[in-house]
């Protein structure tokens, strides 16, 4: 809680506020120093093994020896420190290596250079999710419903997994879009559950380049998000074959890819 002054017209008052919680968090893997992130805390596993999950230096859980926070128990920043020991399958680590720290909002910074942001793209087959646009226009209240911190902050992105019935499987928060992301799918690469080719995602925010990486490496087939798509986004998902919506909000959306999922 952050003690604020709140003002009414040309009243105020000294009050409490909640406000959301940025923390950093270093990783390591195999000992090395791998990426500095900003996050919210709660769920860091499943937010470690999504971006390794992402960046192909790991194909699953079994690439995944043992993780952990930080070994000195005394240590007052232990859970703010994530060790990854991978086994020798995970063999992504050597070639896919992070040179500057990460913000909360930045999916690719770090990366040595432009060719690094084309990992393997396999095409989404055609004849996999469909939704109705009733189904689709529910879902964004569903979001929000489930989003606890951010009824009390107001500061946080969401990231939400639907099944083929609407019904939301999974939901992470952070202030990170990318970082929301990471975790719900890093919450199903430690259960065992990808591929998600059956699988909805929907984000609070706008979709980048990043969002839609993150989702193709799932094999999701429908991303939607209550904002605006990039064009790369837009390009990506279309060379793909995902379906790729925006601006879904009320009874409204636009549809930019893949639109033959949507009956």
């Amino acid at each position: 809680m952050t003690r604020i002054v709140r003002y009414r017209g040309e009243t105020f008052e000294t009050t409490q506020d909640s406000v959301t919680e940025e923390v950093a968090l270093e990783i390591r893997v195999n000992g090395e120093p791998f990426a500095i992130t900003m996050r919210t805390p709660g769920d860091d596993f499943a937010l470690v093994t999504g971006l390794l999950f992402a960046e192909e230096i790991i194909a699953g859980r079994d690439d995944v020896r043992a993780m952990g926070y930080g070994t000195e128990e005394s240590d007052p920043d232990r859970q703010n420190f994530v060790q990854a020991v991978l086994n020798e399958t995970a063999n992504g680590f050597v070639r896919q290596k992070r040179n500057l720290p990460l913000s909360a909002s930045c999916g690719v910074c770090g990366k040595a250079s432009l060719a690094e942001l084309c990992l393997n793209f396999v095409p989404i087959p055609p004849d996999t999710l469909t939704f109705s646009p009733t189904l689709l226009y529910g879902l964004p209240a569903k979001l929000r419903v489930a989003q606890e911190v951010f009824q009390r902050t107001g500061g946080l992105h969401a990231a939400g997994l639907f099944d083929a019935d609407g019904t939301l499987l999974s939901l992470k928060e952070d202030v990170g879009r990318h970082n929301a992301v990471d975790k719900v799918i890093g919450e199903k690469v430690m259960e065992g559950a990808t591929p998600l080719s059956n699988r909805l995602l929907l984000v609070s925010g706008r979709v980048s380049y990043e969002i839609v990486q993150k989702a193709v490496r799932a094999r999701i087939p429908i991303l939607c998000a209550v904002s605006a798509p990039s064009s790369l986004a837009v390009e990506i998902a279309a060379s793909v074959g995902m379906t790729l919506i925006g601006f879904l909000r009320g009874d409204t959306m636009n549809v930019y890819t893949g639109a033959e999922r949507i009956c």
